[in-house]
């Protein structure tokens, strides 16, 4: 089957879709994201997606490109046009096409939005979280601006590159101070030896990702011992276990970081409970 994208008021072929060479988000990485999970015919978390989406453009003074309701619609349809059960769908947002210049362009230029669904495999999804992942850390390179889903990814691309390079699937970014701040493109978790979990605040040096909260409000419903604070690279490596968090991961489990085996080497029992339990936590919109 033909994947169908939407760009700019049209579905298309994906193999045709374009934007314009001066799209700003081509030019300058000018444009916001976000990615929902697909699971079962339902778009999961929906509003909580479309609320950060609200706030990533504000941050970056975007106006919205058409309304709320429309969206949803569009994203639907999406969805539904490529036949996706299970996988993601993916929302770009830039500032819009004008010519090249560093200044914000002239208020009637209209944001430009594309939205892609792709199918994913929920049991090669499981098969990997069965035998947990390796993470490589990686000193911050990024903007202080984490905060916004920007298209801007270039240093994450260059530590995920870097992991894959080294046999590893994701790369932790650690701060001036040796402390792990999140993922490539996930949020950081570890469990303590004693059985506390334990992860970075999203006030700052991290994106306030929609997996990580749904876990959170479950670790609170579970009664899992937290602590929300700092944690350095050495106390991860010598965790009890560890995973990360991300739309398109869930829980995934973490069992070496850089040369270190955490805990007997199997995924940890507190991360499996957690990506078990992750659906009943979400909200959904059939689609």
């Amino acid at each position: 089957m033909s994947r169908i994208a939407y760009v700019n008021g049209q579905y298309i072929a994906h193999q045709d879709a374009a934007v314009h060479v001066e799209d700003r988000g081509y030019q300058f990485a000018d444009g916001v994201y976000e990615v929902c999970e697909i699971w079962q015919n339902t778009i999961v978390d929906m509003p909580r997606h479309i609320d950060r989406l609200d706030r990533s453009l504000n941050e970056l003074r975007i106006g919205w490109p058409m309304a709320r309701s429309a969206l949803l619609f569009i994203m639907r349809e999406v969805v539904r046009r490529n036949r996706v059960r299970n996988g993601i769908v993916y929302i770009q947002v830039t500032r819009g096409v004008s010519r090249r210049d560093h200044f914000f362009p002239p208020d009637d230029v209209v944001p430009s939005i594309v939205i892609t669904a792709r199918s994913s495999n929920p049991k090669a999804a499981d098969a990997a979280a069965e035998k947990g992942i390796s993470v490589i850390t990686f000193p911050e390179n990024r903007w202080p601006r984490v905060d916004i889903k920007s298209v801007a990814l270039l240093p994450n691309v260059l530590a995920k590159q870097t992991a894959k390079e080294q046999g590893a699937k994701e790369a932790w970014y650690f701060d001036a101070d040796n402390n792990v701040t999140e993922g490539g493109s996930t949020n950081a978790w570890i469990v303590t030896k004693d059985g506390t979990l334990v992860t970075r605040p999203a006030e700052n040096g991290i994106l306030r990702g929609i997996t990580r909260s749904v876990v959170l409000e479950l670790v609170a419903r579970e009664g899992i011992a937290f602590e929300e604070r700092a944690f350095s690279v050495q106390e991860a490596k010598d965790a009890r276990e560890a995973f990360v968090t991300a739309a398109s991961t869930l829980v995934m489990p973490v069992i070496k970081i850089d040369d270190t085996i955490l805990g007997n080497g199997h995924p940890g029992s507190i991360a499996m409970r957690l990506r078990e339990q992750f659906h009943t936590a979400t909200d959904f919109l059939t689609v």
